[in-house]
């Protein structure tokens, strides 16, 4: 379990600065060019477990880079190159403040917020009469501030962001138009492969010449809700939990194990029979998702490789 890229320290020609997230690490270069590299970490109540997951990094960064090359007809992005199973390279842009979380279905926090008696999500109303996980009558978009490191990410309205100038009116408009596309088409693709898109969010960012581009990932496991189509109806009528596509899972085990993210709480050992079963979880969630055999990548020397490949990229810019 040890080859796994969890932290990076490299030093690119014409770096200017590097960030840190959850998951993936972005470095600036000159000329706007970003190189993002996607760790083996794996973030869950956002708290980063002590252990990486073998090929999680691959399986986001080639899950993201195919759904952004399938989304490109209809929505600009920022990539320019995948030069590494795990590297995405970019064009710099200033990100906006917002993420913009898009449902489909009455599922996870909008459910648990449902269930609380509250009927309206970030300023959207839900209709009576629904049960968790049923499709809303159209996708409700229910943006969230993104957090600052170590926050939660919090709710907010469309009004509330307009009112306090987080996102001008122009651009939000181009926001929402963005967001209903892409979780259309993301939807067109989950059907084909006998899945269910039932949430997700995208991050958009803006270009020196004004233009708005999606950025970071897209309809991956981390940032995205799928369900297994077939049985979804029956399951339903039932009164079931459906039968889902995501890293819910991880999320159920940490419960099971006393762990929610709260103060005092200590993050359970993850053994290394543990870390396999959830790396096979992703190699399934990518094969699932794609319609295409997972093809792991060389990791007996995974920061070498990743450092080759950038480099030998930059020196054809």
């Amino acid at each position: 379990m040890s080859n796994t890229i969890t932290s990076t320290d490299f030093s690119f020609p014409g770096q200017k600065k590097v960030y840190k997230g959850k998951v993936r690490e972005v470095y600036t270069l000159e000329n706007d060019i970003l190189v993002m590299i996607a760790t083996d970490r794996l973030s869950a109540f956002d708290v980063v477990m002590p252990k990486g997951i073998p090929y999680k990094g691959q399986i986001l960064n080639q899950i993201a880079t195919k759904m952004m090359a399938a989304t490109a007809d209809i929505v600009p992005n920022w990539l320019i190159s995948t030069p590494d199973p795990n590297v995405a390279i970019g064009h710099a842009c200033e990100p906006f403040k917002v993420e913009m979380v898009i449902r489909g279905y009455l599922s996870g926090h909008a459910a648990r917020e449902y269930r609380s008696g509250k009927r309206e999500l970030c300023g959207v109303p839900m209709p009576e009469g629904m049960k968790e996980n049923d499709p809303f009558p159209q996708p409700i978009i229910t943006p969230a501030t993104k957090a600052e490191k170590g926050d939660h990410d919090e709710d907010i309205s469309r009004e509330d962001i307009l009112k306090r100038g987080i996102v001008s009116e122009e651009d939000y408009v181009v926001l929402e138009q963005y967001t209903r596309a892409l979780f259309q088409r993301g939807s067109e693709i989950a059907a084909k492969r006998g899945l269910i898109l039932v949430d997700t969010k995208y991050e958009f960012g803006k270009m020196k010449d004004g233009s708005i581009v999606l950025i970071d990932e897209i309809h991956t496991p981390d940032s995205s809700r799928y369900f297994y189509a077939e049985g979804y109806k029956e399951r339903q009528e039932r009164g079931e939990s459906q039968k889902q596509l995501s890293k819910e899972f991880v999320r159920q085990w940490l419960i099971q194990n006393g762990f929610q993210g709260l103060e005092g709480q200590k993050v359970p050992e993850m053994t290394d029979e543990y870390i396999k079963t959830v790396s096979d979880r992703y190699i399934e969630l990518y094969e699932n998702i794609t319609g295409e055999a997972f093809h792991p990548a060389d990791i007996s020397h995974i920061k070498n490789r990743i450092e080759g490949n950038v480099l030998k990229y930059l020196d054809k810019l």
